[in-house]
Protein backbone atom coordinates (compact mmCIF):
# COMPACT_ATOMS: atom_id res chain seq x y z
CA UNK A 1 0.00 0.00 0.00
CA UNK A 2 1.06 3.28 -0.66
CA UNK A 3 0.69 6.93 1.18
CA UNK A 4 -2.23 8.79 -0.57
CA UNK A 5 -1.17 11.83 -2.51
CA UNK A 6 -2.64 14.25 -0.05
CA UNK A 7 -1.05 12.43 2.48
CA UNK A 8 2.11 12.68 0.99
CA UNK A 9 1.61 16.20 0.04
CA UNK A 10 1.96 17.12 3.98
CA UNK A 11 5.31 17.01 4.72
CA UNK A 12 7.36 15.45 7.35
CA UNK A 13 6.02 16.65 9.97
CA UNK A 14 2.75 15.06 9.58
CA UNK A 15 4.35 11.57 9.48
CA UNK A 16 3.96 11.69 13.27
CA UNK A 17 0.66 10.94 12.81
CA UNK A 18 0.00 8.47 10.28
CA UNK A 19 -2.33 5.87 11.38
CA UNK A 20 0.31 2.47 12.69
CA UNK A 21 -1.02 0.37 9.97
CA UNK A 22 0.63 2.76 7.51
CA UNK A 23 3.75 2.67 9.74
CA UNK A 24 3.70 -0.80 9.53
CA UNK A 25 3.19 -0.80 5.74
CA UNK A 26 5.99 1.56 4.93
CA UNK A 27 8.27 -0.32 7.23
CA UNK A 28 7.86 -3.25 5.24
CA UNK A 29 8.02 -1.65 2.04
CA UNK A 30 11.64 -0.61 3.19
CA UNK A 31 12.41 -3.62 4.67
CA UNK A 32 11.60 -5.94 1.36
CA UNK A 33 14.60 -7.92 -0.25
CA UNK A 34 15.36 -6.55 -3.56
CA UNK A 35 15.25 -10.00 -5.65
CA UNK A 36 13.86 -13.62 -3.93
CA UNK A 37 15.55 -16.66 -5.55
CA UNK A 38 13.35 -19.93 -5.19
CA UNK A 39 15.24 -22.58 -6.41
CA UNK A 40 13.74 -26.29 -7.38
CA UNK A 41 15.73 -29.33 -8.73
CA UNK A 42 12.71 -30.73 -11.06
CA UNK A 43 11.31 -29.57 -14.18
CA UNK A 44 8.53 -27.23 -14.85
CA UNK A 45 5.39 -28.00 -14.96
CA UNK A 46 5.12 -30.76 -12.23
CA UNK A 47 4.25 -30.22 -8.39
CA UNK A 48 7.36 -28.93 -7.13
CA UNK A 49 7.17 -26.38 -9.73
CA UNK A 50 3.71 -25.39 -9.14
CA UNK A 51 4.47 -24.87 -5.68
CA UNK A 52 7.59 -22.55 -5.99
CA UNK A 53 5.73 -20.95 -8.51
CA UNK A 54 2.64 -19.84 -6.10
CA UNK A 55 4.79 -19.18 -3.31
CA UNK A 56 6.79 -16.82 -5.75
CA UNK A 57 3.80 -14.79 -6.56
CA UNK A 58 2.83 -14.51 -3.20
CA UNK A 59 5.93 -13.28 -1.45
CA UNK A 60 6.42 -10.94 -3.98
CA UNK A 61 5.57 -7.32 -2.72
CA UNK A 62 5.25 -9.29 0.91
CA UNK A 63 8.74 -10.65 1.21
CA UNK A 64 11.06 -9.19 -1.72
CA UNK A 65 10.46 -6.65 -4.36
CA UNK A 66 11.03 -9.04 -7.39
CA UNK A 67 10.71 -13.01 -7.33
CA UNK A 68 11.93 -15.76 -9.62
CA UNK A 69 11.89 -19.53 -9.88
CA UNK A 70 14.72 -21.43 -11.02
CA UNK A 71 14.50 -24.92 -12.17
CA UNK A 72 17.84 -26.41 -11.27
CA UNK A 73 17.38 -30.26 -12.46
CA UNK A 74 19.66 -33.06 -12.36
CA UNK A 75 21.18 -35.43 -9.92
CA UNK A 76 17.20 -36.58 -8.30
CA UNK A 77 17.24 -32.95 -6.76
CA UNK A 78 20.55 -32.73 -5.67
CA UNK A 79 22.21 -30.33 -7.42
CA UNK A 80 19.58 -27.98 -6.54
CA UNK A 81 20.19 -28.44 -3.01
CA UNK A 82 24.20 -28.53 -3.50
CA UNK A 83 23.73 -24.97 -4.88
CA UNK A 84 22.84 -23.35 -1.98
CA UNK A 85 26.22 -24.50 -0.53
CA UNK A 86 27.24 -21.27 -2.94
CA UNK A 87 24.24 -19.17 -2.37
CA UNK A 88 24.35 -16.14 -0.11
CA UNK A 89 22.65 -16.51 3.47
CA UNK A 90 21.12 -13.24 3.21
CA UNK A 91 17.53 -14.08 1.94
CA UNK A 92 17.74 -13.60 -1.47
CA UNK A 93 17.98 -17.51 -2.47
CA UNK A 94 15.29 -19.98 -0.98
CA UNK A 95 15.50 -23.97 -1.69
CA UNK A 96 12.18 -25.45 -2.20
CA UNK A 97 12.46 -29.69 -2.39
CA UNK A 98 10.54 -32.46 -1.41
CA UNK A 99 11.24 -34.57 1.60
CA UNK A 100 13.19 -37.60 -0.20
CA UNK A 101 16.40 -35.30 -0.66
CA UNK A 102 16.65 -35.24 2.86
CA UNK A 103 15.44 -38.06 4.74
CA UNK A 104 15.87 -40.83 2.34
CA UNK A 105 19.34 -39.63 0.05
CA UNK A 106 21.55 -40.72 3.33
CA UNK A 107 20.56 -43.94 3.01
CA UNK A 108 21.41 -44.63 -0.27
CA UNK A 109 24.34 -42.30 -1.13
CA UNK A 110 27.56 -42.96 1.02
CA UNK A 111 28.50 -39.49 -0.06
CA UNK A 112 26.48 -36.87 -0.44
CA UNK A 113 27.48 -33.60 -1.66
CA UNK A 114 25.46 -31.63 0.74
CA UNK A 115 24.59 -32.25 4.52
CA UNK A 116 20.91 -32.16 4.93
CA UNK A 117 20.85 -30.67 8.13
CA UNK A 118 24.45 -28.90 8.33
CA UNK A 119 24.18 -26.80 4.98
CA UNK A 120 20.56 -26.01 5.43
CA UNK A 121 18.38 -23.34 7.29
CA UNK A 122 14.32 -24.84 7.69
CA UNK A 123 12.01 -22.68 7.35
CA UNK A 124 8.60 -23.82 6.94
CA UNK A 125 6.66 -26.71 5.06
CA UNK A 126 4.69 -26.08 2.25
CA UNK A 127 2.57 -29.08 1.29
CA UNK A 128 1.62 -32.42 2.16
CA UNK A 129 0.99 -35.18 -0.23
CA UNK A 130 0.52 -38.64 -1.58
CA UNK A 131 1.61 -40.73 -4.01
CA UNK A 132 -0.32 -43.02 -6.99
CA UNK A 133 0.90 -45.45 -9.50
CA UNK A 134 -0.43 -44.70 -12.37
CA UNK A 135 -0.60 -46.63 -16.39
CA UNK A 136 -0.84 -45.94 -20.43
CA UNK A 137 -1.21 -47.27 -23.73
CA UNK A 138 1.67 -50.20 -23.19
CA UNK A 139 -0.57 -51.95 -20.47
CA UNK A 140 -3.95 -53.25 -21.92
CA UNK A 141 -7.09 -51.65 -20.75
CA UNK A 142 -7.76 -54.86 -18.87
CA UNK A 143 -5.75 -54.09 -16.28
CA UNK A 144 -7.84 -51.99 -14.05
CA UNK A 145 -6.23 -52.19 -10.31
CA UNK A 146 -2.28 -52.70 -8.87
CA UNK A 147 -2.95 -56.27 -8.26
CA UNK A 148 -3.71 -57.22 -11.95
CA UNK A 149 -0.84 -55.12 -12.75
CA UNK A 150 1.56 -56.86 -11.07
CA UNK A 151 0.35 -59.78 -11.99
CA UNK A 152 0.86 -58.51 -16.27
CA UNK A 153 4.11 -56.92 -15.36
CA UNK A 154 5.18 -61.01 -14.13
CA UNK A 155 3.95 -62.03 -17.10
CA UNK A 156 5.45 -59.44 -19.43
CA UNK A 157 8.79 -58.75 -17.91
CA UNK A 158 10.34 -57.08 -21.41
CA UNK A 159 7.69 -54.33 -20.53
CA UNK A 160 7.65 -53.94 -16.69
CA UNK A 161 9.19 -50.46 -16.46
CA UNK A 162 7.99 -47.77 -14.34
CA UNK A 163 9.57 -44.07 -13.96
CA UNK A 164 9.13 -41.77 -11.41
CA UNK A 165 10.82 -38.16 -10.43
CA UNK A 166 14.10 -39.68 -9.23
CA UNK A 167 16.00 -42.93 -8.29
CA UNK A 168 16.00 -42.74 -4.39
CA UNK A 169 12.70 -40.85 -4.44
CA UNK A 170 9.61 -41.81 -1.92
CA UNK A 171 7.74 -42.26 -5.13
CA UNK A 172 10.84 -45.01 -6.15
CA UNK A 173 10.48 -46.63 -3.49
CA UNK A 174 6.68 -46.81 -3.12
CA UNK A 175 6.57 -48.62 -6.38
CA UNK A 176 9.73 -51.16 -5.44
CA UNK A 177 7.39 -51.65 -2.13
CA UNK A 178 4.66 -52.28 -4.67
CA UNK A 179 6.40 -54.56 -6.66
CA UNK A 180 7.56 -56.64 -3.80
CA UNK A 181 4.36 -57.04 -2.70
CA UNK A 182 3.33 -58.47 -5.38
CA UNK A 183 6.06 -60.08 -6.78
CA UNK A 184 6.82 -58.79 -9.39
CA UNK A 185 10.56 -57.70 -10.82
CA UNK A 186 9.19 -54.20 -11.93
CA UNK A 187 12.38 -51.90 -13.70
CA UNK A 188 12.97 -48.58 -12.50
CA UNK A 189 13.66 -45.45 -15.08
CA UNK A 190 14.80 -42.40 -13.48
CA UNK A 191 13.26 -39.02 -14.30
CA UNK A 192 13.97 -35.31 -14.02
CA UNK A 193 10.60 -34.56 -12.59
CA UNK A 194 7.53 -36.75 -12.69
CA UNK A 195 6.34 -34.48 -15.54
CA UNK A 196 8.81 -35.82 -18.06
CA UNK A 197 7.91 -39.61 -16.93
CA UNK A 198 4.09 -39.15 -17.69
CA UNK A 199 4.39 -37.90 -20.74
CA UNK A 200 6.56 -41.07 -21.63
CA UNK A 201 3.88 -42.99 -20.01
CA UNK A 202 1.66 -40.81 -22.67
CA UNK A 203 3.38 -41.51 -25.14
CA UNK A 204 4.07 -45.48 -24.28
CA UNK A 205 7.45 -45.80 -23.91
CA UNK A 206 6.89 -47.26 -19.94
CA UNK A 207 4.45 -49.14 -18.81
CA UNK A 208 3.97 -47.46 -15.24
CA UNK A 209 4.85 -44.35 -13.05
CA UNK A 210 4.75 -43.80 -9.88
CA UNK A 211 4.48 -39.83 -8.51
CA UNK A 212 2.89 -37.27 -6.85
CA UNK A 213 -1.17 -37.73 -7.63
CA UNK A 214 -1.30 -34.27 -8.57
CA UNK A 215 1.23 -34.72 -11.66
CA UNK A 216 -1.25 -37.77 -12.64
CA UNK A 217 -4.60 -35.41 -12.22
CA UNK A 218 -4.28 -32.73 -15.56
CA UNK A 219 -3.93 -35.55 -17.83
CA UNK A 220 -6.50 -38.20 -16.12
CA UNK A 221 -9.80 -36.87 -18.20
CA UNK A 222 -8.31 -37.58 -21.58
CA UNK A 223 -8.20 -41.39 -20.25
CA UNK A 224 -4.48 -41.81 -22.03
CA UNK A 225 -3.39 -42.76 -18.75
CA UNK A 226 -5.13 -44.29 -15.52
CA UNK A 227 -4.56 -44.45 -11.86
CA UNK A 228 -4.81 -47.84 -10.44
CA UNK A 229 -4.11 -46.62 -6.67
CA UNK A 230 -2.74 -43.98 -3.91
CA UNK A 231 -0.66 -44.96 -1.32
CA UNK A 232 -2.50 -43.15 1.88
CA UNK A 233 -3.81 -44.99 4.63
CA UNK A 234 -7.33 -43.68 3.36
CA UNK A 235 -8.56 -42.68 -0.12
CA UNK A 236 -7.25 -39.38 -1.28
CA UNK A 237 -9.98 -36.51 -1.68
CA UNK A 238 -8.81 -35.35 -5.22
CA UNK A 239 -9.44 -38.91 -6.34
CA UNK A 240 -12.04 -40.19 -3.94
CA UNK A 241 -12.60 -43.01 -6.74
CA UNK A 242 -9.17 -44.68 -6.96
CA UNK A 243 -8.70 -47.03 -4.09
CA UNK A 244 -5.43 -47.37 -2.08
CA UNK A 245 -2.93 -50.08 -2.06
CA UNK A 246 -4.19 -51.03 0.87
CA UNK A 247 -7.99 -51.83 -0.08
CA UNK A 248 -6.19 -53.84 -3.01
CA UNK A 249 -3.95 -56.17 -0.47
CA UNK A 250 -0.54 -54.24 -0.33
CA UNK A 251 -1.24 -53.78 2.76
CA UNK A 252 2.06 -52.58 3.93
CA UNK A 253 2.67 -49.59 1.18
CA UNK A 254 1.50 -46.78 2.83
CA UNK A 255 3.69 -43.43 2.01
CA UNK A 256 2.88 -39.93 1.77
CA UNK A 257 5.61 -36.63 1.86
CA UNK A 258 5.99 -32.99 2.05
CA UNK A 259 7.86 -29.79 0.00
CA UNK A 260 9.25 -27.88 2.38
CA UNK A 261 11.54 -24.05 2.11
CA UNK A 262 15.03 -23.95 3.14
CA UNK A 263 17.54 -21.33 3.62
CA UNK A 264 21.35 -21.73 3.06
CA UNK A 265 23.19 -22.24 5.95
CA UNK A 266 24.66 -18.84 8.00
CA UNK A 267 21.17 -17.08 7.77
CA UNK A 268 20.65 -14.98 10.30
CA UNK A 269 17.89 -16.17 12.32
CA UNK A 270 16.09 -12.56 11.85
CA UNK A 271 15.47 -13.66 8.45
CA UNK A 272 14.66 -16.85 8.82
CA UNK A 273 11.92 -15.74 10.68
CA UNK A 274 10.65 -13.40 8.83
CA UNK A 275 10.38 -15.14 5.79
CA UNK A 276 8.67 -17.95 7.76
CA UNK A 277 5.76 -15.60 8.65
CA UNK A 278 5.78 -14.55 4.90
CA UNK A 279 5.65 -18.03 4.04
CA UNK A 280 2.55 -18.50 6.42
CA UNK A 281 0.83 -15.47 4.94
CA UNK A 282 1.12 -16.94 1.65
CA UNK A 283 0.63 -20.64 2.36
CA UNK A 284 -2.80 -19.21 4.47
CA UNK A 285 -4.36 -17.21 1.41
CA UNK A 286 -7.45 -19.26 -0.09
CA UNK A 287 -6.16 -18.67 -3.56
CA UNK A 288 -2.89 -20.21 -2.90
CA UNK A 289 -4.48 -23.14 -1.04
CA UNK A 290 -6.92 -23.74 -3.88
CA UNK A 291 -4.59 -23.81 -6.47
CA UNK A 292 -2.46 -26.17 -4.67
CA UNK A 293 -5.50 -28.44 -4.13
CA UNK A 294 -5.78 -28.64 -7.96
CA UNK A 295 -2.25 -30.26 -8.02
CA UNK A 296 -3.74 -32.94 -5.44
CA UNK A 297 -1.18 -31.23 -3.07
CA UNK A 298 -2.40 -30.04 0.88
CA UNK A 299 -1.30 -26.09 1.90
CA UNK A 300 0.53 -26.91 5.05
CA UNK A 301 3.15 -24.47 6.80
CA UNK A 302 5.25 -25.64 9.85
CA UNK A 303 7.70 -23.54 12.12
CA UNK A 304 11.05 -24.03 11.49
CA UNK A 305 11.64 -25.92 14.61
CA UNK A 306 8.68 -28.04 13.27
CA UNK A 307 9.83 -28.86 10.02
CA UNK A 308 13.30 -29.81 11.96
CA UNK A 309 11.47 -32.70 13.66
CA UNK A 310 9.74 -33.91 11.04
CA UNK A 311 12.77 -33.87 8.64
CA UNK A 312 14.79 -35.87 11.78
CA UNK A 313 11.66 -37.60 12.68
CA UNK A 314 11.30 -39.09 8.61
CA UNK A 315 15.59 -39.86 8.28
CA UNK A 316 14.94 -42.37 10.69
CA UNK A 317 11.50 -43.63 9.19
CA UNK A 318 13.10 -44.83 6.35
CA UNK A 319 16.25 -46.50 7.43
CA UNK A 320 14.88 -49.66 8.08
CA UNK A 321 12.73 -50.09 4.37
CA UNK A 322 16.07 -48.63 2.09
CA UNK A 323 17.60 -52.10 3.64
CA UNK A 324 14.78 -53.89 3.59
CA UNK A 325 14.68 -52.38 -0.15
CA UNK A 326 17.99 -53.45 -0.47
CA UNK A 327 18.58 -50.10 -3.23
CA UNK A 328 21.75 -48.53 -3.28
CA UNK A 329 22.64 -45.25 -5.69
CA UNK A 330 26.15 -46.02 -5.59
Amino acid sequence: MSVNRRTALRGTAAAFVLPPSLWSTQAQAQNLVESLKIVTGFAAGGTSDTVCRRAADGLRGVYAKSTLVENKTGAGGQIAIQSMKQSPADGSVLLQTPASMLTIYPHIYRKLQYDPVKDLVPVSTACLFEFGFAVGLLVPAAVKSMPEFLAWAKANPEHATFGSPAAGSTPHFTAEMLSRAGGANLRHAPYRGTQPAVLDLIGGQIAGVSGPIGDFMPHLPAGKIRLLGVSGSKRSRFVPEVPTFVEQGLKDVVTDEWFAFYLPAGTPPDVAARLNAAVRTVLAKPEVVEALAAMGLEAKASSAAELADMQKRDTAHWAPIVKAVGFTAD
